[in-house]
């Protein structure tokens, strides 16, 4: 394939990643606006249940992002078997995690909500524990989702989980003043009101499942192969559990980060929060370049093409100059953006201060998060994990160093941190194996992406 082409892949995979991130994004905007009319302890309850269920999708990602890279890889293998076992391995997995998550998160509600409340008795505990009742069981429903995504996106299909995901979060903000208000189950509505949002689209991802062209043609022709439901499920949480790691990391990282940010003082602490929503809008596009990556590495890696550093750049290009078109928009309309979120006076001014001053971090941002995919698709995703982990304690470090000098030696923190971390991926990618070098059409990644069953290599899979 050409550079055109993989842009065009790229760009086609990527935009319905970006608008499905989007959509959940905007709805939990909306959905804290309704439980605002509750007053303030029922936006700290919902507030902090939901950075919860934040962290709780790293967990699932060890099932949904597995899938994706061993689905996609399968699927450009031409292998039914192999693709059988991938999607066995995710919900094996979905199987063995929900209920220790689900059940124990619901009988320990309280003491959960007492934590992230930071141990407080106050009103806010009794909403949160009661917002914990329903969504805490109804996470089965989030990580199932999330496993259908996976799949979906294995065979390319990116579109389909956009359209799901814009139907759930839809039916949230439909249902949201009904039962909040209407009906006054107040938080709990809230919770309520998100389960039946993901519950139809749950519903109507099983039957995409059953519909998909490609999933159907390996259920009928995959052989019984040699693996069983426990080793499918182990090689699926070896490909997706550094992929996790690497999402758990980066969001402890940002927890921490306010932990430094406060010592600056209460301004700041605000700037810097409404500045990282802000910053959502961007992020979210490198991450959606990340994800079409990671799909279109391990496609073609299946097939036997090795294309990683034509993949790399396109996906460099593509998310650096989103990262650039980023830097620019906040440099021109940081106090705009600060007043859209109703900030005022010193609050106003540092955001405004931080946000012009992000521009070096986004950039370099856009091409780590990018090239990450190829990494990720190729089964690299370890050492990715580990450059994150240093990554994150060096900024934290320099943060801590830096934070006299306000919000901008936090940027400037971020920024070296970054710069570090781009360093030693493009180390990383220089060693990637060169396309273009005489056989290197049968390279292969450093772990295997989808190795066919030997029982199965009669059966190939049509494209």
């Amino acid at each position: 394939m050409g550079a055109a082409e993989h842009r065009r892949k790229l760009v086609s995979l990527a935009y319905p990643v970006y608008f499905e991130l989007l959509a959940g994004v905007a709805a939990g905007i909306i959905n804290m606006v309704w439980v605002a009319r509750l007053g303030g302890d029922a936006v700290a309850a919902v507030a902090v249940a939901t950075n919860v269920e934040n962290l709780l999708l790293g967990v699932i990602l060890v099932a949904g992002s597995g899938t994706t890279v061993l689905v996609a890889g399968a699927r450009g293998a031409r292998d039914p078997s192999g693709l059988h076992s991938a999607v066995r391995g995710g919900w094996a997995l979905w199987a063995l995690v929900t209920p220790v998550v689900a059940i124990g998160g619901y009988l320990f509600r309280e003491p959960l909500a007492r934590l992230v409340l930071g141990g407080d008795d106050g009103p806010a505990l009794s909403l949160a524990t009661a917002y914990f009742s329903t969504a805490v069981p109804g996470i089965a429903v989030f990580f199932a989702t999330n496993v259908v995504d996976g799949i979906l996106k294995g065979t390319g299909d990116t579109r389909t989980p956009m359209k799901l995901s814009v139907l759930a979060n839809g039916l949230i903000l439909v249902l949201d003043p009904v039962l909040i208000l209407g009906l006054g189950l107040g938080v709990r509505g809230a919770a309520i009101a998100t389960v039946l949002g993901r519950t139809a689209a749950l519903v109507l991802g099983l039957l995409a499942l059953r519909r998909n062209a490609t999933l159907r043609q390996a259920a009928g022709t995959a052989s019984a192969g040699a693996r069983t439901l426990g080793a499918d499920a182990r090689r699926t949480a070896a490909t997706g559990l550094p992929m996790s790691a690497d999402f758990l990391i980066r969001m402890a990282g940002a927890l921490a980060l306010v932990a430094v940010v406060a010592r600056i003082g209460v301004s700041e602490v605000a700037a810097y929060g409404i500045a990282t929503k802000a910053m959502y809008v961007a992020t979210m596009a490198f991450y959606s370049v990340r994800q079409a990556a990671a799909i279109h590495t391990a496609h073609l890696l299946g097939t036997g093409c090795d294309e990683r550093r034509s993949i790399g750049r396109q996906a460099l290009l593509l998310a650096g100059g989103l990262g650039l078109a980023a830097a620019v928009a906040l440099l021109a309309a940081g106090p705009w953006i600060m007043r859209a979120f109703g900030a005022e006076g010193e609050v106003a001014e540092a955001g405004a201060l931080y946000l012009r001053c992000l521009g070096p971090y986004l950039v370099l941002l856009a091409c780590f998060i990018a090239l990450g995919g190829v990494f990720e698709g190729s089964g690299s995703s370890p050492a990715l994990a580990r450059i994150t982990s240093c990554g994150v304690a060096l900024q934290l470090t320099l943060a801590h160093g830096l934070s006299g000098s306000g919000l901008l030696g936090i940027c400037l923190a971020m920024a070296l941190s970054m710069a570090l971390q781009c360093t030693a991926l493009a180390w990383m990618y220089r060693h990637t194996a060169n396309p273009d070098a005489p056989g290197s059409g049968d390279s292969r990644p450093d772990t295997p992406i989808a190795e066919p069953d030997s029982t199965a290599s009669g059966d190939r899979l049509a494209s």
